[in-house]
């Protein structure tokens, strides 16, 4: 099932990203002044974050840290990626960030045949394929660069018989795999193994509160149930969980119950993906949200994730970051690292930033919906394509955002789908198809 990296089932703990980044804020002080300024105003910028990075002891209840959700995974293990001194070193030299979670497909065969699959993968052995040894002489040039999280994703990852190899390997240099897996083919064998290869999280895809209408999504009758159960395996053999749910038209009005469905099996976390339509997922164009849907949801979700016990959040969904500001404001807050915990931190779209994507052949996009091949690993090196990849390079720099993206005063914190803009138009840098706001500066009323 290889729906994600992109969607649910490749980015497990990708909240790590956040929180185990540099301590000091990810996000431009002023520019996130500028992004709660009035039209008209002058922005202050202040610094984020207690000054001597205390811990946190409140937060937004239930969906940010310093409430009461779970969380286990990397972060329980005290893993920061990114934060070592190969990355530390590199950014002094090239003033480049270096990647801090990196999306590997170590496969694209696949047990299942998913409505939405990213890489339309289907069962069967795929021509090119990145070997062992080619996969090993990667890592060692990745980790000249950073230590980052490794999310082996597919297709169906435990289809590949090497994978614990992989594994192994990943964490002698440093850096920490993760498995994003449909989880139907974990068995006690299989879940003490990832146990004992040192897993600490796995994600999952859940789309539908029910079997009937999750194994139509999904392409083969039983797969809930097999899903489920592989689920309470991986659980029961101390391996954490996270349950990813992608968003569309047929499911919108479920989350709530897909929600709880994750909550009554006590897993770690929950993360909505909202759909970008690639891959096979071109087939359910006409079944991704209409832009006034997809603000509901993300401002259901917000609300939601005050009470929520599970670490929740949406993904492939910059424009939540817009949102948590508009919110907070409403409501007489600021978002502070005190606050809001890892939200105040972040930004929206980070491909190409912090987080890249290696197909099963070794092709380098920013994301696995970014449908874009900057290099290949065959014939670059990694480390070489991520600092110099004009793409990537132009990524970085939000200046270059086009249209109302460019104009937006939440373009520090948001940014777009840069997947979505290719996607519909062509061009990685025009404004987000999807977004329903309209920058101040582009208001009739507003006279700067």
């Amino acid at each position: 099932m290889a729906d994600n990296v992109g969607n649910a089932d490749a980015r497990p703990d990708l909240e790590l990203e956040e929180e185990f980044g540099d301590e000091r804020p990810t996000i431009d002080e002023q520019e996130m002044a500028d992004a709660e300024k009035g039209c008209g105003q002058t922005a202050i910028g202040m610094p984020m974050g207690h000054p001597a990075g205390v811990p946190m002891t409140g937060g937004h209840p239930g969906g940010h840290p310093g409430g009461t959700q779970r969380h286990g995974g990397a972060r329980s293990m005290g893993f920061r990626p990114g934060g070592g001194e190969a990355a530390a070193a590199y950014e002094a030299r090239t003033g480049i960030k270096a990647p801090r979670i990196i999306a590997w497909e170590i496969t694209r065969s696949c047990n299942l045949s998913c409505a939405h699959c990213r890489a339309a993968a289907e069962f069967g052995h795929y021509h090119g394929e990145l070997s062992l040894d080619q996969i090993k002489s990667n890592i060692d040039d990745i980790v000249t660069i950073t230590n980052p999280i490794i999310i082996l994703t597919g297709g169906e990852p435990l289809m590949r018989p090497d994978i614990w190899e992989i594994i192994d390997y990943a964490h002698e240099k440093g850096a920490m795999p993760v498995i994003g897996t449909n989880a139907t083919l974990i068995t006690d064998e299989i879940a003490a193994k990832m146990a004992e290869h040192k897993i600490p999280r796995i994600s999952v895809s859940v789309d539908f509160p029910t079997a009937e209408e999750h194994d139509a999504f999904r392409g083969q009758v039983g797969c809930f149930d097999s899903t489920i159960e592989g689920i309470k395996i991986a659980k029961r053999h101390g391996v954490g969980v996270q349950i990813n749910m992608t968003v569309t038209t047929l499911n919108y009005k479920k989350v709530e119950a897909v929600h709880d469905l994750a909550e009554s099996l006590g897993v770690d976390a929950f993360h909505i993906f909202m759909l970008v339509p690639t891959g096979r997922g071109e087939d359910l164009l006409d079944k991704e949200l209409p832009p006034e849907d997809y603000e509901a949801v993300l401002e259901w979700a917000y609300e939601r994730q005050k009470t929520s016990p599970l670490h929740f959040k949406p993904t492939d969904a910059p424009h939540y970051y817009r949102i948590i500001r508009q919110k907070a404001k409403a409501e007489g807050k600021k978002v502070t690292r005190e606050e809001y915990g890892l939200d105040a931190m972040t930004r929206g779209c980070l491909g190409g930033i912090t987080f890249c994507f290696i197909s099963h052949v070794g092709d380098i996009q920013p994301c696995g919906y970014f449908d874009m091949q900057l290099g290949n690993v065959k014939e670059q090196p990694f480390s070489q394509i991520w600092t110099e990849s004009k793409v990537f390079n132009e990524l970085r720099d939000y200046s270059l955002l086009k249209g109302k993206c460019g104009a937006c005063e939440y373009k520090a914190v948001c940014g777009g789908c840069r997947a979505r803009a290719l996607s519909v138009t062509g061009d990685y840098l025009a404004e987000e198809p999807y977004c329903v706001y309209v920058p101040a500066s582009m208001r009739p009323d507003c006279e700067e």
